[in-house]
């Protein structure tokens, strides 16, 4: 048995949170200063279709009849994805995984290509989301958020980036909010257990601004990849 220092620094960053942590926001945020792709189960099926990849045409046939795609029709175009050229340095899964099984089958393809795994839960208090998510607007071309109380985008009514007019999203009310965040609870926690076993999972308080949050997640990102660059990995 010898040991050897990690040469491969590419790094997945899986995001958890409820609806309303921020988990879109950082992760363009992390896109935007580290460079790594931002990747989200809605922009992979959409990219698999438009580009009519075999896999874009399956989940294309099952989303126009109206069926779930299964875990395993999602497992492949999410590797499909990864192949991708803007994920060779690293990358931000957002919405991926939602199972167990899902989790399973993509730590096996993170491990047999070595790539350094993060999982990220942004915990908040369910009192302070359902308060955000209620004076949450969106905007519908480039789907950023922005929020009442903290956004100078939302006073004008227009999206700050591409000038679109924001709208309330008819789900963001408080009874809808508080059954999302009751699904959530349920089928995340089983995750949340997953990867505090493999000893990868980092909590971030997402009770404050998220800029605050953005250094914390960075912080934690930066460290992982010093740790692995310097800290030697046993091989056979």
């Amino acid at each position: 048995m010898r040991e050897k220092a990690r040469t491969n620094l590419r790094t997945a960053i899986i995001m958890l949170g409820p609806p309303g942590a921020g988990k879109g926001t950082q992760a363009r945020l992390l896109y935007e200063t580290l460079g790594f792709a931002h990747i989200s189960t809605g922009d992979m099926l959409r990219t698999a279709i438009k580009e009519d990849t075999e896999l874009g045409r399956k989940a294309k046939t099952l989303l126009e009849s109206g069926q779930l795609v299964p875990d395993e029709l999602v497992d492949a175009i999410v590797e499909e994805r990864l192949r991708k050229p803007d994920c060779d340095y690293g990358f931000i899964l957002d919405g991926y995984p939602r199972t167990l099984a899902q989790a399973g089958t993509l730590q096996g393809i993170l491990d047999r290509d070595d790539v350094l795994s993060i999982a990220i839960g942004i915990k908040t208090p369910d009192e302070v989301l359902v308060d955000r998510l209620a004076a949450r607007w969106i905007c519908p071309n480039c789907n950023r958020s922005f929020s009442e109380q903290l956004s100078s985008g939302k006073l004008k009514g227009l999206c700050d980036k591409c000038g679109e007019k924001l709208i309330h999203r008819a789900d963001d009310t408080v009874e809808v909010i508080t059954e999302r965040l009751k699904v959530y609870h349920e089928q995340t926690e089983p995750l949340i257990r997953y990867y505090h076993e493999r000893k990868i999972f980092v909590p971030i308080d997402g009770d404050q601004l998220p800029a605050k949050v953005f250094y914390a997640i960075r912080d934690v990102v930066e460290e992982k990849r010093v740790l692995n660059r310097i800290c030697p990995k046993k091989t056979q």
